[in-house]
């Protein structure tokens, strides 16, 4: 595909059609990255996406318990004193 560069205020930018956006799910934020006179354009993702799936797959395969569950290390100080 070719397109055209127009001019926006000072700058300069690219039209991108609407099946691009949607092809590539590029939303009102991106990163721009340039290697070797290459630009790539990706979306951005936001911050702790798909925890909410990956924590439900490990409470489905009973892998959501704490690592220290068992409470074998834990002090006698710990058993006795320690109040959550």
């Amino acid at each position: 595909m070719k397109t055209n560069i127009v001019r926006i205020g000072n700058s300069k930018g690219i039209r991108l059609p609407k099946s691009v956006l949607a092809q590539c799910h590029l939303k009102d934020t991106v990163e721009i990255e340039v290697n070797d006179n290459v630009l790539t354009i990706r979306p951005v993702h936001t911050t702790r996406s798909g925890w909410s799936e990956t924590f439900a797959a490990m409470a489905q395969h009973k892998d959501d318990r704490l690592l220290d569950e068992d409470n074998t290390l834990a002090t006698a100080w710990d058993r006795s004193e320690w109040r959550w």
